[in-house]
């Protein structure tokens, strides 16, 4: 290992051995060493004029290198051979070797052929060398070493500053703002430190080189990027960088300490010229004051009004107690200032104080006793002129507070008088305007005392020769005038009102009497327009004639009701008149009613025009009921012949269907017979229908004439019609079922006579009993009371009754009855259930098995059919009915086209759906 130093050197030679092996490792280390090592000689090499480039190449001559130590050490060093041949050089490179160890420093392995070789490592330790001699050696602080020196004064000049802790020479400076906290402390003006961030060391770093170099002269030495990007930044490069800050700050220094001596003779200088500047201004400014106050105190001038004296007294209260003790202290702040500056003149070397003519503290004790004799006797004046104008403020004080309150009494009072406001009131208001003018006189009475007690100190001011009596004088006159003319004015109100009552208490007798009689005669108009304008509703002429008598009852009042509207506007007009003889001005319309005799007229000419209208209704409507009356007896002699016409076709109907004369057939001529000659009858029913919309017309709603109506003649034709249609389809069915179910006529007539022989009432149908003795005329044995109220059998006596007939009633057969006869499964059999049952059982019957049997004859004994041959075998109608109707055939042996008959079968007798 190389070593530039013995290990004799002194301590700030230790850290060598370090950074010799540390440069053996990192060669990132040599890069900052060179970019701050060149810095660091060019800021001395610039004194001289000139400068280096490269480190390890401008200093092989030895010329450059001679010139660094001249500047640093201020010393001239031996004459340098200018010759540019090796030994030249190296003669040179020696004579500055040797120069460095006269200053003490031994360099070990360091020649001067390596550095004319240009062997940088050795070029960068010796220059190393250089600076821990020249530019830290002289660092110490508390008797430390240099390198600890240094690091001491870098942590106390941080130690304010936070996110700040110089611990060494390396990564306690990668963030910038151990720089930037150097710079601030000397000069805060040149960095916004509070602006800056921990976390940003590049803007950091730049900012203090950058500041560094423009205000303190310290060329940058390394670049911001270097530091940050190296894990542990070179240490001897970071001490030569901060080393550049101490001798920059620390030169400051030295300048401030030769300042503040300048500073501190000039400021004792300075000092007592201001001492004698004070003196003399505040000796000319109390001087002043004094010659300004004694005229003041001297005048004795009296004043008029109390107000004035009392603020003399203030004023010199205010003398006394807020002008005089700041004087009182000035004077002795005076002398006490005169007493210090001369000893301060004399302990400084300096000639004594002499103030300017007449500012002598003799002088000013002089003026301050004319003063003090100034101040007798003046307060004491004061007080016994105030007592003077005492009496006469109090005076006048009680002559303006008396007038103030009679004149705020008075104020309005004059209008108040003068309004007519009674012109336009109500009795009610005159009188109460009277209630309130009686209580403004007595008012006025007792104020009568106040107006005199005024006068009386008006007149004291005057006999006193009261500065100010031509105003009270005036202020009195002006209040005794205004007195009297109250009192005229006060008589002249009462005077009107008194005689507008009586004028208004006459018009509301006028207007009461109006209102007594208008209500009742206007009520009686409206009654009568209410009345003549009454719509009516009547159905009989004795209604309309007993109108008619009531109306000319009426119109037989009318003269009389005439006169007495004629009496009630002849007040309202007594009224009037009374209004325009005396000039009265009518506030309001009559208090006691809101019917004017505008609206009297105005009613009675409506009931004058509503008797003729009256008349005339009353006559059409009499015509009217005339007419109705007739429409009435038209209708009612036609529907009393309809009516029993239809009721007595209604029985001989009943008496056709029960009786049973000849075969069906000719029942079923003769009932179609009778049912024609009916028809026959319908132009008579349309007659009929015709009035009857006439009368609906004329809105006739009872007729006397005739109990039928036309609903129930309607109702009894629709009923016939009904009847002999009905009593047609049952002879028309029973020959169907005869014919079709093989029934005898003898059965057919023995079913009927049974039913018609209990139609005891001829209704055409059987009541619960009449039902039950029908059926045991039969045969049947019933035996349940239901029947009684239902007219039907359960199932229970349907089935007794079938056992008394012959027919084996097992249990699954009457389930096969049941479902027949009550496909509803609703517990009861009605009689026509029973009739078809009956005919079904004693008929020779088709089934669904025959018909499915013939199908298959058709078939040729297939299981199924084709369309082919049911068109071969069927009419067409019939062909084409089966084949939209029956369901294709899906069996084992089923060809296309195939029909499925059987079900077909099935559905024709309800066994299933088509």
């Amino acid at each position: 290992m190389d070593h530039y130093d013995s290990p004799q050197t002194n301590d700030y030679m230790q850290p060598e051995e370090d950074w010799d092996r540390d440069m053996l490792l990192d060669p990132a280390w040599e890069k900052q060493q060179r970019k701050t090592f060149t810095a660091w000689c060019n800021s001395h090499l610039r004194k001289a004029g000139t400068q280096i480039d490269n480190i390890e190449e401008d200093f092989r001559d030895g010329l450059k290198l001679m010139l660094l130590l001249e500047v640093i050490s201020g010393e001239r060093l031996a004459k340098p051979e200018r010759g540019k041949m090796r030994v030249h050089k190296i003669s040179n490179v020696n004579k500055a070797l040797d120069f460095i160890a006269s200053k003490g420093v031994k360099l070990v392995s360091i020649g001067a052929e390596e550095i004319v070789d240009g062997n940088a490592k050795m070029t960068l330790g010796m220059i190393w060398t250089i600076i821990l001699r020249f530019a830290i050696q002289d660092i110490s602080v508390e008797e430390t070493s240099a390198k600890e020196g240094l690091l001491l004064w870098c942590q106390r000049k941080t130690a304010p500053y936070k996110n700040v802790n110089i611990q060494n020479f390396h990564i306690s400076w990668k963030d910038g703002l151990g720089f930037c906290a150097l710079i601030h402390r000397h000069r805060p003006e040149l960095i916004d430190y509070g602006k800056l961030r921990k976390d940003d060391p590049l803007t950091n770093l730049n900012t203090a080189f950058d500041v560094a170099e423009k205000y303190l002269d310290i060329p940058k030495m390394l670049d911001a990027e270097d530091i940050v990007g190296t894990a542990r930044p070179d240490e001897k490069a970071i001490m030569t960088y901060v080393s550049s800050f101490y001798h920059a700050f620390s030169g400051a220094q030295k300048a401030e300490t030769a300042a503040n001596r300048i500073c501190k003779v000039l400021a004792v200088n300075q000092e007592n010229e201001q001492l004698m500047e004070d003196y003399e201004k505040l000796a000319s400014d109390l001087l002043e004051w004094i010659r300004r106050t004694i005229p003041w105190l001297e005048n004795r001038a009296p004043e008029n009004t109390m107000q004035a004296m009392q603020q003399k007294l203030e004023d010199f209260r205010d003398y006394r107690r807020l002008h005089k003790p700041p004087k009182v202290q000035e004077k002795c702040q005076l002398e006490i200032n005169f007493n210090t500056l001369q000893t301060k003149l004399r302990l400084s070397n300096r000639p004594a104080f002499m103030p300017s003519e007449g500012k002598m503290v003799s002088d000013i004790n002089n003026a301050w006793g004319g003063l003090e004799q100034a101040e007798k006797g003046y307060e004491e004046w004061l007080l016994n002129e105030i007592r003077r104008l005492e009496r006469l403020d109090h005076l006048a004080e009680k002559f303006r507070q008396k007038a103030s309150i009679h004149e705020s009494w008075t104020d309005g009072k004059e209008v108040m008088l003068q309004q007519k406001d009674y012109e336009t009131a109500t009795l009610s208001e005159i009188k109460a305007l009277l209630k309130k003018h009686e209580a403004f006189e007595s008012d006025l009475a007792a104020h009568q005392d106040r107006v005199e007690q005024i006068a009386a100190i008006a007149q004291e001011l005057n006999e006193l020769d009261y500065y100010d009596s031509p105003s009270v004088n005036a202020r009195c006159q002006k209040i005794c005038d205004q007195w009297d003319n109250l009192g005229a004015l006060t008589q002249k109100r009462r005077e009107a009102l008194e005689r507008t009552e009586k004028l208004l208490e006459t018009i509301d007798q006028l207007y009461l009497e109006y209102a007594k009689r208008a209500a009742p005669f206007n009520n009686w108009m409206e009654g009568a327009m209410e009345d003549l304008q009454d719509t009516f509703i009547v159905h009989t002429i004795e209604e309309i004639q007993g109108l008619t008598t009531a109306h000319e009852q009426f119109k037989a009042t009318l003269p009389d009701a005439d006169k007495e509207r004629q009496a009630i506007l002849g007040i309202h007009n007594e009224v009037s008149k009374i209004v325009q003889t005396y000039h009265v001005n009518m506030a309001g319309t009559n208090p006691y009613t809101t019917i004017t005799p505008q609206e009297i007229n105005g009613k009675w000419d409506n009931v004058r025009q509503l008797v003729p209208r009256r008349d005339q209704a009353l006559m059409e409507e009499h015509t009217r009921q005339q007419q109705n009356e007739r429409l009435r007896k038209q209708f009612g002699a036609q529907a009393n012949v309809i009516g029993p016409w239809i009721q007595t076709k209604m029985e001989e109907i009943g008496r056709i269907s029960i009786e049973m004369h000849g075969t069906l057939e000719d029942q079923l001529n003769h009932l179609r017979q009778y049912e024609k000659s009916i028809i026959n009858y319908k132009p008579k029913i349309d007659q009929l229908e015709g009035d009857h919309q006439q009368i609906q017309e004329a809105l006739i709603f009872d007729n006397k004439h005739t109990n039928y109506t036309m609903e129930h003649i309607r109702v009894g034709w629709e009923q016939l019609l009904t009847t002999i249609a009905r009593t047609i389809n049952e002879v028309e069915n029973q020959i169907l079922t005869r014919d079709a179910k093989g029934i005898s006529q003898e059965q057919m007539n023995e079913f009927r006579a049974s039913f018609n022989h209990f139609d005891r009432d001829h209704s055409g149908t059987l009541g619960p009993e009449e039902f039950k003795a029908c059926l045991i005329s039969l045969g049947y044995d019933i035996g349940n009371d239901a029947q009684k109220k239902t007219g039907m059998m359960d199932s229970e006596d349907f089935r007794a009754c079938l056992i008394s007939m012959g027919y084996n009633m097992g249990e699954a057969e009457f389930a096969r009855i049941m479902s027949i006869v009550d496909p509803n499964r609703l517990g009861v059999v009605t009689f026509q259930a029973f009739i078809d049952f009956m005919s079904r059982e004693t008929a020779d019957t088709d089934t669904a098995d025959q018909v499915m049997a013939s199908f298959k004859i058709l078939a040729g004994d297939k299981n199924y059919i084709t369309v082919d041959e049911l068109r071969r075998e069927l009419p067409p109608d019939q062909a084409e009915y089966c084949i939209a109707r029956m369901a294709p055939y899906s069996g084992p042996d089923a060809v296309p086209g195939a029909l499925d008959y059987m079900s077909f079968s099935t559905a024709l007798y309800g066994e299933s759906d088509l």
